[in-house]
């Protein structure tokens, strides 16, 4: 799977911009409403337990924090296509994961922008602002 090459594409397409760091890892800066734009980093991992690799597509949100309600995004994740949220690297994210096996290239274009766009939305009303 060429991650970056699809990263790269997509980013040409939509006006965003691409960024490669090595042939497992990628960023992209995605376009989003409001003329904002919201960074998301891709990664392939090999899952260990299951012995495959995995796409993890993740944005950060925001610095958690003990006025969020926690309750509320888990259950906003039922409806949500790809993304779910997690606290990764003392930051709250949306994260996308999904096998390699079958992967195609519209399914990644739409997990980046599903991540990309629900960050963006959840980190305006988290915070009100645009930060990441």
């Amino acid at each position: 799977m060429d991650l970056s090459g699809i990263m790269k594409t997509y980013a040409d397409q939509i006006g965003g911009q691409f960024t490669q760091y090595d042939q497992s890892q990628s960023i992209i800066i995605i376009p989003v409403s409001g003329g904002r734009f919201q960074t998301v980093l891709g990664t392939i991992k090999k899952n260990e337990l299951y012995n495959r690799e995995l796409l993890t597509l993740n944005s950060k949100v925001c610095a958690p924090n003990s006025s969020i309600d926690y309750k509320m995004l888990l259950e906003q994740t039922a409806f949500f296509n790809y993304c779910r949220f997690v606290i990764n690297q003392n930051y709250l994210q949306v994260e996308a994961v999904a096998s390699l096996d079958n992967l195609s290239e519209s399914t990644i274009k739409e997990m980046l922008q599903e991540v990309a766009n629900l960050a963006d939305q959840y980190e305006m009303k988290l915070t009100g602002s645009d930060v990441h």
